[in-house]
């Protein structure tokens, strides 16, 4: 009896030690925010994602939204996190309405920049010359409606007094029209971004804007929600580490991605190649 009782008392000993490991073990899974179309974000978020589930041990579920439903995601805490937040000038206004509501872990890239980007053999050199070229048929091609960069070119379009039509499609749909001009030679205007992949693909250049519609260089930022910090400390405090050295550094995923391969796999490929860069990051 008395060795009966020994082996149950170990028992549950044993299985008392087997469930508080257990629950020392189990961490919650993250749901971080991205825009699908937008190069860059695709790139950084999966990269994120990759880290944070190899070498923190959470599983993470990425969900692609649009701009204003990623803020509000994080706002409200449905997103835990996004690392693509334009400030100060791109996404000023979900800023200034969720400031109070998220946790701004500081940049991912900085000297990120917005704008309307045309073809190098295009006469325009200014906003403002689009005014007199009828070339672009009065028209300029966007990207997805309630973005940064579409709220600040409604803007512009305003200011000098354009007249034209913004199109709203996608990133994918606006580098398909570039492409389709570029290789014929015709004008284009899009409005673009610093980080992107076609700036490797074309020789194109920003537009001047003497009135400073689309602000000077940014940052982009990785934005977490209010309950990140006790939810998942170590995301937190690899939040605030992670940075991209160069365009060059997020070049090479973006570039991966966009001849073909899945951003999954780019992802991983890049933490595989990058091991250092990732111990900065994580230690």
């Amino acid at each position: 009896m008395k060795m009966r009782r020994l082996l149950s008392v170990g028992t549950a000993l044993v299985l008392a030690m087997g469930a508080g490991v257990a629950c020392a073990q189990a961490k919650p899974t993250l749901n971080i925010g991205y825009v699908d179309g937008w190069s860059d974000s695709v790139a950084t978020t999966h990269v994120a994602a990759e880290v944070i589930k190899q070498k923190l041990g959470y599983d993470v579920k990425l969900m692609p939204v649009a701009t204003g439903i990623m803020w509000q995601g994080v706002a409200t805490g449905k997103l835990d996190a996004m690392l693509s937040a334009w400030l100060p000038v791109t996404h000023g206004e979900y800023w200034a309405k969720n400031k109070d509501k998220v946790v701004d872990y500081g940049p991912n890239f900085k000297d990120a920049k917005i704008g309307l980007i045309v073809p190098e053999y295009v006469n325009a050199q200014s906003i403002a010359d689009l005014k007199e070229d009828k070339g672009y048929k009065q028209k300029i091609v966007g990207i997805d409606a309630g973005s940064g960069v579409m709220l600040k070119t409604d803007q512009a379009i305003k200011d000098y007094g354009l007249g034209y039509k913004l199109q709203a499609s996608s990133g994918a749909a606006m580098t398909s029209e570039l492409g389709r001009a570029y290789a014929k030679n015709e004008p284009v205007v899009v409005t673009g971004w610093v980080p992107h992949w076609m700036f490797a693909k074309w020789k194109l250049r920003f537009l001047d804007d003497p009135k400073q519609v689309y602000g000077a260089a940014e940052t982009v930022n990785s934005v977490g929600s209010k309950a990140l910090d006790s939810k998942a400390p170590e995301v937190a405090t690899f939040l605030k580490k992670f940075q991209w050295a160069s365009k060059d550094e997020i070049g090479e995923v973006m570039l991966a991605i966009q001849e073909g391969e899945k951003p999954e796999v780019a992802a991983r490929e890049w933490v595989a190649k990058h091991p250092d860069r990732v111990a900065e990051w994580t230690q």
